[in-house]
């Protein structure tokens, strides 16, 4: 299956110094965070890729570098073999197949504007219907095929609940025929009960029209639920990635044993359980060797001096001497 979006060495940093006078007085140096240190990874058509990991990790970043909102530091970023520049962006007749859903529905909703006009407002910057009467008959259709009434086109988006915003929002990612959809934590801000159906719907758009999802989550059932493939992030690195099933059944990296662990038994089974322990390290001044090895039950001496490099999926020098694997009992 060929690759729609290649993402390669991806990084990005950010200068978080005190104004130069300051600094000069203070004879401190420059601060900077590296948000996103090297990721790299494939979408192929007509699958889900998602990027979960702790608040903090660079999920966020990472898309909105990928959609285009956000100048990469380095690394390349390929949608169906076109690059994205870094000064100029996508070019227009790309930048139609790809689209965002963001988290919050009442915030990405301009609320002085009729639902009817939200919907067309990517249909008439990318001139797709030359008449009005097109532009209302597609975007009925595209109410229709979110779910809801195509009398709701008259209506304000505070007239509708938080499910119904993001049907909303999903319809104005279709409205320009996109391929390729950005879904930064699209249902994090909705009830539980609302959550399967608007995840429901995404995946039978997907089916039904061929969709291409790069998917940010933090919740793991969601995750599970929407995936094809999973990459794990941490402090701006990708740990592990894997196809989905492979990840829950047998995860191989201890943060995302570790993660996989702080989801709700709902079996109830008794089993023992290992929380995470201690804090996320400071990204302006990360621990040498593996970021993670404060937190990591497994560490040793090479893992607080040298950083892992990816191999086989998977950056954890544990994993790669061969001294745990998936069905090595994480230490009370």
């Amino acid at each position: 299956m060929s690759a729609l979006v290649e993402v390669k060495d991806l990084r990005r940093t950010f200068d978080v110094s005190k104004p130069w006078l300051e600094r000069v007085l203070g004879r401190e140096g420059k601060l900077v965070v590296k948000a996103v240190d090297g990721v790299t990874f494939n979408i192929p058509k007509g699958t889900t890729f998602a990027l979960v990991g702790e608040s903090g990790s660079g999920k966020s970043t990472v898309a909105r570098m990928v959609a285009g909102l956000l100048p990469p530091s380095s690394g390349t970023i390929s949608i169906d073999g076109v690059k994205l520049d870094k000064k100029d962006g996508y070019p227009k007749s790309l930048r139609r197949r790809l689209q965002m859903i963001f988290q919050d529905p009442y915030a990405s909703l301009d609320p002085r504007w009729r639902v009817g006009d939200i919907i067309a407002e990517p249909m008439r910057a990318f001139d797709i219907n030359s008449t009005r009467s097109a532009e209302q008959k597609r975007v009925a259709e595209l109410l229709k095929l979110v779910g809801l009434h195509p009398d709701s086109a008259r209506k304000f988006p505070h007239e509708f609940s938080g499910g119904q915003r993001q049907r909303i929002a999903i319809a104005r990612a279709l409205a320009s025929d996109a391929e390729f959809i950005i879904c930064d934590e699209p249902t994090s801000a909705l009830d539980v009960s609302v959550q399967a159906q608007i995840l429901n719907l995404m995946k039978e758009l997907q089916q039904k029209l061929g969709l291409t999802y790069l998917f940010i989550s933090h919740n793991l059932a969601v995750v599970r639920h929407m995936a094809t493939t999973i990459g794990v992030m941490h402090l701006g690195r990708l740990v592990e990635q894997a196809p989905a099933e492979e990840l829950f059944t047998a995860p191989r990296h201890p943060y995302t044993r570790l993660l996989l662990e702080s989801v709700p038994d709902l079996g109830m089974s008794g089993r023992p359980r290992r929380s995470m322990q201690g804090e996320i390290p400071s990204p302006i001044h990360p621990p040498p060797g593996c970021a993670f090895n404060p937190r990591c039950p497994f560490a040793n001496d090479r893992c607080l001096a040298e950083d892992p490099p990816d191999i086989d999926g998977v950056a954890c020098h544990a994993v790669q001497e061969g001294r745990i694997s998936a069905k090595t009992p994480l230490p009370a």
